[in-house]
């Protein structure tokens, strides 16, 4: 299964940039505007501002499509990167590619569970996402994988994930995405935490002759 609907298309105004450097991204953000930039099909990259709290929303999902209305211009652009402050986590700056209708573009979406599992299960998402080869306006918010009833044992490959109509994989189709196995017992965990403990005890044990070693070997330098 995938998600419900496909990704949505935000419009916003950008207006082009004419200044550079940090202080004028500075001045930008602090407008509530944020730096852009929208480049492909062998057009010339266009740097313009956008809207901050919009394109804060706009962007909220992975493969956001956006379209962009520059003075008397329209493009379709895919949010191709975001770049955030690594402390305050506010937007600094977007890439955009541009789209066109029909065309197929290569993306990475992301895997949810839907449903429980069989009771005394445990379920692990080994794949977070999965490449798709799907057209620019129908990227889906994610892939949806049922794991209802699922019994222990049951891996889940990403072959066996449903697609939208004309999305082709691109991920291995060998890829474990979803392994349900049975939880470990408290026996087996402690045994687990044991061997290790014994282990370290058994190294422990063989360094201390080599300690008394050395220990005696100086206290014999220091006698003559």
């Amino acid at each position: 299964m995938y998600g419900d609907s496909d990704v949505s298309t935000n419009d916003l105004k950008a207006i082009p940039r004419t200044e550079f450097g940090k202080g004028a991204a500075r001045r930008l953000r602090a407008a509530d505007m944020i730096p852009a930039v929208i480049y492909g099909h062998g057009e010339a990259p266009r740097h313009v501002t956008l809207p901050g709290h919009d394109t804060m929303l706009a962007v909220k999902n992975s493969n956001a499509l956006l379209t962009i209305h520059i003075e008397n211009d329209k493009v379709l652009g895919l949010v191709k990167d975001v770049q955030r402050d690594p402390v305050k986590r506010h937007i600094e700056h977007v890439d955009l590619v541009i789209v066109r209708r029909g065309e197929k573009v290569q993306v990475e979406v992301s895997v949810y569970l839907e449903g429980e599992a069989a009771p005394e299960t445990v379920v692990t998402v080994a794949a977070q996402s999965l490449q798709l080869e799907v057209e620019a306006t129908a990227i889906p918010e994610s892939l949806v994988v049922d794991v209802e009833g699922l019994e222990a044992g049951t891996q889940v490959l990403a072959s066996s994930v449903t697609l939208p109509a004309g999305a082709v994989l691109l991920s291995d189709p060998d890829t474990l995405v979803v392994n349900v196995t049975e939880p470990i017992s408290q026996a087996a965990l402690e045994a687990e935490l044991g061997e290790g403990t014994e282990l370290e005890t058994d190294e422990t044990a063989a360094g201390a002759p080599e300690a008394a070693d050395a220990g005696g070997a100086g206290e014999a330098s220091g006698e003559e």
